[in-house]
């Protein structure tokens, strides 16, 4: 009764190599809208050009702001629906890649080049079917995106597997030598707090 107990943790560490599948959806979400919304906008420029010739046609100034609003407001609902397409879009692409990649390599137990393979490839068909299109033209879009996903996804990995490894190098060297700044200072911290306990 009086023992100690101890406590089991169900967490396993992160792999080296492995990327946070969190942050990379929030990254992927936030380019997704600004590659979204900047290309909307910059479609929405030939629109403007209509806009202005229809004001050098009007010489009623109500009629003229009339028009102006309209197409300010159109632009920015054009924009803001582009933002939120390619954010949603992105996102989705980001968490299914690299939660894949993760769970791969968690079920796997080692991070490699099949796992970004796999993971680019499961994606790229998922999003094929997901496309419009006739069953037909789907089961060619699952089809291109598994050969496409792999095509691309090996050599990012093998690149990918290589810089992993030369920080894993760089990092181990670095441990044995004398730290300064912020972390010596914790360090420091970290010893005079275990010299109290």
């Amino acid at each position: 009764m009086g023992g100690t107990e101890e406590t089991v943790s169900t967490y396993a560490p992160k792999m080296a190599g492995t990327v946070n599948w969190g942050t990379a959806t929030v990254v992927g979400v936030f380019a997704g809208m600004l590659y979204g919304g900047s290309k909307e906008a910059a479609a929405s420029v030939s629109k403007d050009a209509e806009v202005m010739l229809k004001l050098g046609s009007t010489p009623d100034k109500r009629e003229q702001h009339r028009l102006m609003r309209d197409a300010m407001e159109k632009r920015f609902i054009r924009v803001t629906r582009g933002s939120i397409v390619g954010g949603v879009r992105l996102g989705m692409f980001t968490a299914e890649f690299y939660g894949l990649q993760n769970l791969l390599a968690e079920k796997l137990g080692v991070h490699g080049i099949f796992n970004v393979v796999g993971a680019g490839s499961a994606t790229a068909a998922t999003f094929g079917l997901i496309m419009p299109g006739s069953l037909r033209w789907r089961a060619r879009n699952v089809l291109l995106g598994l050969f496409m996903g792999a095509a691309f996804c090996f050599p990012l990995g093998w690149i990918h597997l290589k810089l992993v490894e030369k920080a894993n190098e760089g990092s181990s060297g670095e441990r044995g030598e004398a730290k300064s700044g912020v972390g010596a200072t914790i360090e420091r911290l970290e010893g005079n707090l275990k010299k109290k306990i």
